[in-house]
């Protein structure tokens, strides 16, 4: 099986020096809930980071503590759940699930997104990944489960077989044409036509919220770059920014700092 290298991840797109606001990209993330407010935000935190715009729609309660930080989040808009859909048409990709809960309104609520807007780039998180219908996929949708989410999307679709855990998240991408990244001690990625493996992490990196600052990261390199490229880079990434952060506080980590030196991480990557 194919490793992802630091040679594959000087291929992702650079802001080039003559580039204007808007042109290295614009991302929507819908999350949140009045239950789970700090993992949209770890998402936020790391895409403002990346993309040149972050549109952020939240429950109100989560827009509000937003609106009040705004010296951090300059170059993002925060809108209503009612005003989410124009900004779906604007926008390179749409990051929907983090700290949304697994509920009825969750499942209405991505439900009739996906399928109003199948072809718009999707990546799919969290409690909109485990509410969904998987029938409302849409191809081209890059999902980002951990191991226990992905076991209920194959309770879902028995049809996605294998012996290991890289043939069946091989076969279910295949099935509904997707990109798939089940998170883990070593993650494995598939867009049904090749499945890799990236290993790296450490302890540290169980902390909550760690996969929330991976969906953003994917999310935010989907906007410029190749699909499967995103996925393997987004994960390749993170796990060199969890690995650096052990290098200088072991597994005393949290999401936060997490997302604070991926970009520190990305610059060493990129750097020739």
């Amino acid at each position: 099986m194919r490793r992802i290298t630091k040679d594959d991840i000087k291929t992702l797109y650079i802001p080039p020096p003559e580039s204007h606001k808007g042109q290295n990209g614009k991302l929507l993330i819908i999350g949140g809930s009045h239950l789970f407010h700090a993992a949209s935000l770890w998402a936020l935190t790391v895409a403002s980071r990346i993309v040149d715009l972050v549109h952020y729609s939240s429950v109100p309660e989560n827009n509000e503590l937003i609106t009040r930080i705004k010296k951090e989040f300059r170059d993002g808009i925060v809108i209503p759940r009612s005003e989410v859909e124009s900004y779906i048409e604007e926008d390179d990709c749409i990051l929907i699930g983090p700290g949304m809960t697994r509920d009825e309104e969750t499942k209405t609520l991505t439900d009739r997104l996906l399928t109003a807007h199948p072809n718009k780039q999707w990546v799919i998180d969290a409690g909109a990944l485990q509410m969904m219908e998987i029938a409302h996929i849409p191809h081209g949708a890059i999902l980002t489960p951990h191991h226990k989410e992905f076991d209920g999307l194959l309770a879902k679709d028995p049809a996605s077989v294998g012996e290991t855990t890289e043939e069946r998240v091989s076969m279910f991408a295949q099935r509904h044409t997707c990109t798939v990244l089940v998170k883990g001690h070593a993650d494995i990625a598939s867009n049904g036509k090749e499945t890799v493996q990236i290993a790296g992490g450490n302890a540290g990196m169980t902390k909550g919220g760690t996969g929330d600052v991976l969906a953003g990261l994917i999310a935010s390199l989907a906007c410029k770059n190749d699909l499967w490229l995103a996925t393997l880079a987004g994960s390749f990434i993170n796990k060199k920014a969890g690995d650096a952060l052990y290098v200088t506080v072991g597994p005393y980590f949290n999401a936060t700092d997490l997302a604070n030196q991926i970009p520190k991480t990305m610059k060493e990557l990129l750097t020739l």
